[in-house]
This record gives C-alpha cells, sequence and structure tokens, in this order.
C-alpha cells in the first residue's frame, strides 16, 4: 500500500507561504507606522522645514468630523480645536452626528471662528427644504411649468437655516472612512481626508493633512463655487 505524500508537503509549503507573506506585509505595515509617528515627532518639534510653513491661502474653509462616541472625550475634542486655531484656521466646521442643539450653532474659539453641525443639519434640513419647495409649488398658479433646480434647492436649505460655506477640506476622525453623515450638499468641490480616530490624534497628522492638501491641484471653475 502506498501512501501519497504530494497533497500533504503541498499544503505545508502553501501554508509556509501564506505565512512568510503575512510576515512580509506586517513587517512593511509596522514600518510605516514607525516612520509615521517618528515624521509626526519631528513635525511637532518643527525639526522638518518643508512642514514649517504652510500655504493655507486655498484654505478658507475646513471641516471636521468626529464620530459620536469619540466626542465623547471632550479633553481630545478641545486639544484638537487648540491645534487648528494654534496652525492658523480662520473658519472651521464641526461636526457630530449627537450634537444636543438642535440648530447649527456658531462662535468664536480663539482667533478661529467655529460653526458646529449635527443630524438635524442633515437629513431633517432636506426635509424641512422639500416642505419649503413644495408650498412653493402649491402657492404657484402654473403648477405644471415647475421645475426646480440646484440652485432653487440651495436657496431652500438656506431658507431654512442650514446653508452655508462648502468646506475646501474635510478631515474625518473616526473608525470607517466615511463623511458620517455631513451635509453632502456642502461637499461638492471638498477634498476629504482619513486621519484616525480622535484617540490616536497627534498634531503632527493634521499638518500633514493640510500640507498634502496645500500640494492638490483643483480641478474646477472658480464660478462653480
Amino acid at each position: 500500500m502506498q501512501i501519497s505524500y504530494s497533497p500533504m508537503i503541498l499544503k505545508l509549503i502553501l501554508g509556509l507561504l501564506w505565512c512568510l507573506v503575512h510576515l512580509v506585509i506586517s513587517f512593511f505595515g509596522s514600518l510605516s507606522h514607525l516612520k509615521n509617528d517618528l515624521e509626526c515627532y519631528l513635525i511637532s518639534f518643527k525639526l522638518l522645514p518643508k512642514y514649517r510653513n504652510l500655504h493655507l491661502e486655498r484654505l478658507a474653509y475646513l471641516g471636521v468630523v468626529v464620530d459620536s462616541r469619540e466626542a465623547k472625550n471632550a479633553l481630545k475634542v478641545k486639544q484638537l480645536l487648540r491645534w487648528f486655531s494654534t496652525i492658523g484656521i480662520n473658519y472651521l466646521i464641526l461636526y457630530d452626528i449627537e450634537v444636543a442643539d438642535t440648530k447649527a450653532s456658531c462662535y468664536r474659539h480663539g482667533g478661529m471662528f467655529m460653526e458646529c453641525l449635527s443630524s438635524s443639519d442633515g437629513k431633517e434640513a432636506i426635509a424641512k427644504a422639500a416642505n419649503l419647495l413644495y408650498s412653493t409649488c402649491c402657492n404657484s398658479d402654473n403648477k405644471s411649468e415647475i421645475v426646480f433646480t440646484e440652485a432653487d434647492m440651495t436657496h431652500a436649505l438656506k431658507a431654512v437655516g442650514t446653508g452655508g460655506p462648502e468646506p475646501d477640506l474635510l478631515l474625518v476622525y473616526g473608525p470607517g472612512r466615511f463623511h458620517l453623515g455631513f451635509p453632502a450638499w456642502r461637499l461638492r468641490y471638498t477634498e476629504i481626508m482619513y486621519v484616525g480616530p480622535v484617540e490616536s490624534m497627534k498634531y503632527g497628522t493634521i499638518v500633514k493633512a493640510l500640507y498634502r492638501f496645500s500640494r492638490k491641484y483643483q480641478n474646477y471653475e472658480e464660478n462653480m463655487m
């Protein structure tokens, strides 16, 4: 009776190759994280010349999305706001889906103007704007000739108090790479960057994100804004 060892040897070789590939990927991943942490550390002490002077002329409005669970860490959020103010951000749009306020609130944080948004500025705002457009349609004599455009919707959103500037850059803090319900009509030409959870936030990560944005070329006409 002959025993075939070929399938067993093949499985063993494939298993060893899989482990080797996994180790190589893990090694380079750890190396990348180490490089990023070291770079952020050097940026914090202004030891890297290219990050010393950020050209923020094109960054009129900065949006920041914070996951509601992480927003409960008030100390981290306050530290984040201090960093933005120190960097020189003039207008910050902060979004947290579970903010208790039902309306967007605006106030100053140091020399930085800050607008706070919540879920009431998302789906609820769309519903209010749609009701306003519907009322306009019902009160019109020529209902069949009414055609709603993007400009009409924008005007309706402003009329219900949920219009506002579109952020040039949106930084997302949270577990996933999505904007967590930030009003989509204010993201038409926005550059979106995921910067990780608030718990592991770093000053250097913010500076690197702003630097990358300043180096990007955005291909749209000024009158489209």
